[in-house]
């Protein structure tokens, strides 16, 4: 699956951090807001993708990645969070 989400050039500044495949596939879930579940076949199982995900959550590396490219005019912000809050 081609990258959607960054540029070649901001790939190119984080790629190191990101061990294995580009998580194209977290970028997604993160666009959409949409649960792990509902993620799209092409993108594999929704457990396989979670897991470096999570990994990487307790490494830091969002963090991380986020420093880096938070300097670009079109990604000066981003959030992840796993959490849901439900509304009585």
């Amino acid at each position: 699956m081609p990258r959607t989400v960054l540029r070649d050039d901001q790939w190119e500044r984080v790629k190191n951090l990101l061990p294995g495949k580009f998580p194209e596939d977290v970028l997604w879930i993160n666009r959409t807001g949409a649960p792990w579940r509902d993620l799209p076949k092409e993108f594999g199982l929704w457990n396989s993708v979670y897991k470096p995900y999570n990994r990487w959550s307790n490494k830091c590396l969002w963090n991380d990645i986020f420093l880096i490219l938070s300097g670009d005019t079109d990604f000066e912000s981003i959030m992840i969070d796993g959490i849901i809050v439900r509304v009585r």
